[in-house]
């Protein structure tokens, strides 16, 4: 391997080598799975879209990219917005998903998404570490204020719910802003297009019952970092 490349892969987030949701087919029927699946899968859209638009937009300049430290530094800023981004879009998700049809007070709800939110955020706490210019309490903060005015019976369901990831990639991208305008609506597009197969594993594995009845039961467990 050319060492261009060596340092390319040396910066790929950590997260995403650990993932094997390809190979995940188990039931989704605890609070626990659920917060993994928001977690992981947050992760695994968060790299794919912010890597493969910078691969598309640099092509054969990709590579060599990664040996500039001002231009590893803004990536992996922009990786962990787009990542609290998607963590953002996706527990509201799995949570209006896995409760919709459940009986349950919108606290509970609000408690549900809140623990998916901070487990992703204490899986890559490792990630965020020593990141200028990202700031986990304050990210947490902002998607506490988004559940804070969501209406988990009549506001925006199905793919209207992913509305701050594709913001934040374009947003956040290291891109030139001039390049960046003609590349807006086509990355906004490919952001919500990656999320459909893993709406799709969420409805394949999803056991609302089961989740309603934990929930029922008491208070989410608080996150596992890596469990």
């Amino acid at each position: 391997m050319i060492p261009s490349l060596k340092t390319a892969r040396a910066f790929l987030p950590e997260f995403i080598a650990r993932l094997t949701i390809r190979r995940e087919s188990e039931p989704i029927d605890s609070l626990s799975g659920l917060s993994r699946f928001v977690s992981t899968r947050a992760a695994f859209i968060a790299q794919k879209t912010l890597y493969g638009y910078l691969k598309t937009r640099m092509g054969t300049r990709y590579p060599s990219m990664f040996e500039d430290d001002i231009f590893v530094a803004s990536i992996n800023v922009a990786k962990m917005h787009v990542f609290a981004a998607c963590l953002s879009d996706m527990a509201i998700f799995a949570v209006r998903r896995a409760f919709f049809d459940a009986p349950l007070d919108d606290a509970l709800r609000r408690r549900a998404a809140l623990a998916c939110y901070e487990r992703g955020l204490a899986d890559n706490a490792g990630q965020a570490a020593g990141v200028e210019g990202f700031s986990p309490p304050e990210a947490l903060a902002a998607f506490e204020r988004r559940l804070a005015f969501f209406d988990w019976h009549d506001g925006a369901s199905g793919t209207d719910l992913f509305s701050e990831s594709p913001a934040a990639l374009v947003r956040w991208a290291p891109i030139a802003p001039e390049l960046k305008k003609f590349d807006e609506e086509i990355v906004r597009n490919s952001v919500r297009f990656a999320w459909r197969e893993v709406r799709s594993q969420l409805e394949k594995r999803i056991d609302g019952a089961a989740l309603a009845a934990e929930a029922q039961a008491g208070e989410p467990a608080p996150p596992v970092p890596g469990g």
